[in-house]
């Protein structure tokens, strides 16, 4: 084992977790650090199922070991994060929502994933391989190291072949260990977050799949095993015998009527059934940590199931922590068998991928948290900022810089950042107002800071990419912002002289402060200045009612700009108007 120094970064939950990791995996392999044997390498895993869109819950199930593992390659250890596609899953339902799928796909239920025809117009091969392209595609945005394993190309190659055949010969024993639990009170069904086996939630909603949730058990007894039919491709197959010493193995179809004898040494159609195969892939991989979501943590569960028949196997449960569910902002738990949930490439079209990172890192997994793609997002950025200047002025706590650490950077390095992180609620206002005119964008941005303007708009790219991508696809059409063409005359003849004065100083001041901090220092001077005040008074020296008169100033100058009383923050939407135009909307 290497000798590294334990991670400074001790008050974070990755640090914590990869600390037990690691003695999990010295326990694993005792002797290994006295005798000078080479290290071995750590596993960790997680498993996702391409029965649809792979959404933003599904990403916890990932980020989670991912964290964890590259503490650990930080530390000097050699690190295996494995990826499970369990594309050898049946196809259970065809998911609402998702483009160029109709009601014909429906012939394909209870086929395997890699069997069923992608959507219409895709250019991948089947369904499966068309949602895992995309989860691929955002894992490599995200600096996501792992080895992806085709669950069918494991079963179908026979790979697990002497672990089919071992679970098989000890179907009493595993018979035995799911009986605790078949007597027990089913819980309440909980939403589903982690792949399953698709069939166990076929029976678990009684949709009449020709299977238990744990096998199939008849009169020829329990089986642990279920073959796609030969004719059909379905798994509403039933095994009606099967005989340990020549492997025979013969089941029937319900769907289609077929039936054969097969010899399970040779067979390569057909998988275990989720709670033996979870355990199996388990003691195959020497997987050491694999997180659970919170409906596999009750008795009965694949997880708790799994901790007893995984021993049958040769192997140990990995370590791992129950994940809670990740959530958007105003909307309710994510189902991908509902279609139309944001998925992590919907959730990198509008932020970085720092960001993103940040929200799994600085969250415990037992944590639930949201994912905004409404205002809240502007928020979620002024935070991030925030943070990043505390990181570099050294006063940020212990446990932020190391969410910070974990959100910019990987064990190989640092992810692609924007070289003038601009704050992302004034890149969505100049995106807002400037409805793709880049060299508008371009004048609007140079102008936040004279002293140093953009060169190009490039300098704030990939965020300003980003915010203008949220307000074209997230912001309603009443909300978006439209400058007037001509002033409203009827509104600025029935202003009184307080309000003719406000204007008059606001105008008088334009020339001399056109710059973000500038204009901001004006807009808001120009109530204490009317009220008797210095425009530099503070809060604390001004009576409340000025607040009020500031609320009534900043309405009066949105509906003389853009007919509404709200809009951009007031400085940005002056500096993307124009001094021309502001003046001659404002009636100079």
């Amino acid at each position: 084992m290497p000798i590294v120094a334990q991670s400074t970064e001790t008050t974070d939950w990755v640090s914590r977790f990869a600390d037990e990791v690691i003695e999990e995996s010295e326990r694993r392999a005792p002797g290994a650090k006295t005798s000078g044997a080479a290290a071995p390498v750590v596993v960790v895993a997680s498993g996702l199922s391409p029965s649809g869109p792979i959404h933003l819950g599904n990403l916890r199930e990932v980020m989670t070991p991912h964290l964890v593992a590259d503490e650990i390659r930080r530390r000097g250890y050699q690190v295996r994060h494995l990826i499970s596609w369990d594309d050898y899953d049946r196809y259970r339902k065809v998911p609402a929502g998702v483009p160029g799928v109709d009601e014909t796909w429906a012939e394909h239920i209870g086929k395997p994933l890699t069997s069923v025809p992608a959507p219409k117009g895709s250019p991948y091969a089947n369904w499966a391989e068309h949602f895992k392209a995309a989860m691929v595609e955002s894992l490599a945005e995200l600096g996501v190291e792992f080895d992806g394993i085709s669950q069918t190309e494991q079963y179908t190659s026979g790979v697990y072949r002497e672990q089919i055949l071992h679970a098989m010969k000890h179907r009493g024993d595993i018979d035995a260990i799911l009986a605790q639990y078949r007597t027990k009170k089913a819980p309440a069904k909980k939403q589903q977050q982690k792949p399953v086996d698709e069939a166990e939630l076929e029976a678990a909603e009684g949709s009449g799949a020709a299977a238990e949730d744990d096998g199939s058990s008849g009169s020829a007894g329990y089986f642990p095993y279920k073959p796609y039919c030969g004719n059909c491709e379905k798994d509403l197959t039933t095994v009606t015998s099967y005989d340990d010493d020549s492997t025979e193995l013969t089941y029937s179809c319900t769907s289609c009527g077929f039936s054969e004898t097969v010899r399970l040494n040779e067979f390569n159609r057909g998988k275990l059934v989720w709670k033996v195969d979870w355990p199996m892939r388990w003691a195959y991989e020497g997987v050491i940590f694999e997180p659970s979501g919170v409906d596999h943590s009750s008795p009965g569960s694949s997880f708790q199931v799994g901790g007893q028949i995984v021993g049958i196997f040769g192997g140990k449960q990995p370590i791992g922590p129950m994940y809670a569910f990740v959530g958007i902002s105003g909307m309710a738990k994510m189902s991908s068998s509902k279609g139309g949930v944001p998925t992590p490439a919907d959730a990198l079209k509008i932020m970085e991928p720092q960001l993103l990172r940040w929200l799994y890192a600085r969250r415990r997994p037992n944590q639930s948290f949201k994912v905004a793609f409404d205002q809240e997002i502007q928020r979620l950025y002024d935070e991030w900022d925030r943070l990043e200047a505390k990181v570099a002025d050294g006063s940020a706590l212990p446990a932020d810089v190391a969410a910070h650490s974990r959100a910019v950077r990987t064990a190989g390095g640092e992810l692609p950042r924007t070289p003038r992180p601009l704050p992302y609620r004034t890149l969505a206002s100049v995106a807002d107002i400037t409805a793709g005119h880049e060299d508008q964008a371009l004048r609007i941005l140079s102008d936040l800071d004279p002293a140093n303007p953009l060169a190009s708009l490039d300098e704030a790219r990939p965020r300003y990419d980003k915010a203008e991508a949220w307000i074209n696809t997230h912001v309603p059409a009443d909300q978006r912002t439209i400058v007037r063409d001509e002033p409203d005359t009827e509104l600025l003849k029935s202003l009184d002289e307080q309000g003719r004065e406000s204007l008059r100083l606001l105008l008088d001041g334009l020339a001399g402060n056109w710059s973000l901090d500038g204009l901001t220092h004006l807009v808001y001077g120009v109530p204490k200045v009317q009220a008797g005040f210095s425009a530099d008074a503070t809060p604390k020296e001004l009576p409340a009612e000025i607040k009020t008169a500031q609320r009534s100033f900043f309405a009066l100058l949105y509906q003389l700009l853009v007919s509404r009383d709200t809009g951009p923050r007031l400085p940005t939407l002056l500096l993307a108007v124009g001094q021309d135009r502001v003046r001659h909307l404002l009636g100079a």
